[in-house]
């Protein structure tokens, strides 16, 4: 058997999965999480975050992404939280790095991409806290990190 038919066909041995950059932003004991919508995912919670970017580091890119998607700016620590895998469908496979930030308690994050996303809201953190359907990424940390691991 050849590398094309194990991986799925010819078309298959072309694609790579990609990375992506989740944040949880912790204020306060919360986690900030919004509903997708304009692409895989729609109508899905997730965290804020997107694509790594060649030459990126996953901290730069967890400090852009949350500019662009919520207009705030992450002055203090960003670090390494957790990675997962997910085959979210038949064209989307992706590495998704986890950081983690802590932001002051008056922080308000701003919906700058509503093209992307319903809308910024603070939830407690939890598989029972996060409503559903949740995007596969946010799911997967929600439930191999159990409860505890990242508790804000």
């Amino acid at each position: 058997m050849n590398r094309a038919s194990l991986m799925g066909g010819d078309d298959a041995a072309k694609r790579w999965p990609r990375v992506g950059v989740g944040v949880l932003i912790v204020n306060e004991g919360k986690v900030l999480i919004g509903k997708r919508k304009g692409s895989h995912g729609a109508g899905q919670y997730a965290l804020p975050g997107g694509k790594l970017e060649w030459r990126e580091t996953w901290e730069q890119c967890a400090r852009r992404e949350i500019l662009e998607e919520t207009a705030i700016e992450l002055t203090g620590d960003v670090t390494y939280a957790y990675t997962c895998e997910a085959v979210i469908d038949e064209n989307n496979h992706w590495i998704t790095v986890f950081m983690r930030a802590d932001v002051p308690a008056d922080t308000t994050a701003v919906n700058t991409e509503p093209d992307k996303c319903e809308g910024w809201e603070w939830m407690k953190w939890g598989d029972d806290e996060v409503p559903t359907p949740r995007f596969l990424p946010l799911d997967i940390i929600l439930k191999d990190a159990g409860p505890n691991k990242f508790e804000p």
